[in-house]
C-alpha cells in the first residue's frame, strides 16, 4: 500500500445497526405525521363529510333538492335554458352528462353542474337553466344551476 494513504480516513464505512426498538419509534412517528396531515387538511376544509360516494346534496350554499326540482331558485343567476331527456356519460367528450333533444344529435347539450348531482334525475325527461360554456367538441356545453322534471 502507498504509504501516502496510510493513517487516512479509510472510504468504506459500516454503516451502524440500529435495533428494532429504533425502528419502531420511526415507523409510529410516520403514521403519526400522515395522520396528523390528513386531519389537517380534513378541518382545514370544513371537517363536512367525506361524501365519496356523492349524497345527492348540492354543492352550493343556497341551493334547494327535491324530488321533482333542484338547484338554485334565483332563475336570473341562470339565463340559458333546454329541455330534453338527461342521460348519464359525456358529449363528445365534453360534460359529465348529456340533454338528448329533439332536432337530432347535433342538437343535444353537454351538461356538467357545479350546484346539483345530475345523477339523480338520469333518465327523466328535464328543463335545465344554466350557464353556457366553452365546448371542446359538443354543439352546447352548459353548466346547469337549476333542474326541473317534467315528466
Amino acid at each position: 500500500m502507498d504509504s501516502t494513504l496510510a493513517g487516512r480516513i479509510p472510504i468504506v464505512h459500516k454503516l451502524p445497526v440500529n435495533g428494532r426498538k429504533t425502528t419502531l419509534v420511526y415507523l409510529v412517528a410516520a403514521i403519526a405525521v400522515v395522520l396528523g396531515g390528513v386531519g389537517t387538511g380534513w378541518f382545514l376544509s370544513g371537517g363536512g363529510s367525506l361524501n365519496l360516494f356523492g349524497s345527492g346534496a348540492p354543492a352550493a350554499p343556497g341551493a334547494k333538492v327535491a324530488e321533482m326540482e333542484a338547484g338554485i331558485t334565483d332563475e336570473s343567476t341562470f339565463t340559458d335554458t333546454a329541455e330534453g331527456m338527461l342521460e348519464k356519460g359525456a358529449l363528445r367528450g365534453d360534460g359529465t352528462h348529456t340533454l338528448v333533444r329533439n332536432g337530432g344529435e347535433s342538437k343535444n347539450v353537454a351538461l356538467t353542474s357545479t350546484v346539483i348531482d345530475l345523477d339523480s334525475y338520469t333518465g327523466k325527461k328535464v328543463q335545465i337553466w344554466g350557464q353556457t360554456l366553452v365546448a371542446q367538441k359538443a354543439p352546447w356545453l352548459m353548466d346547469v344551476g337549476k333542474l326541473k322534471v317534467i315528466q
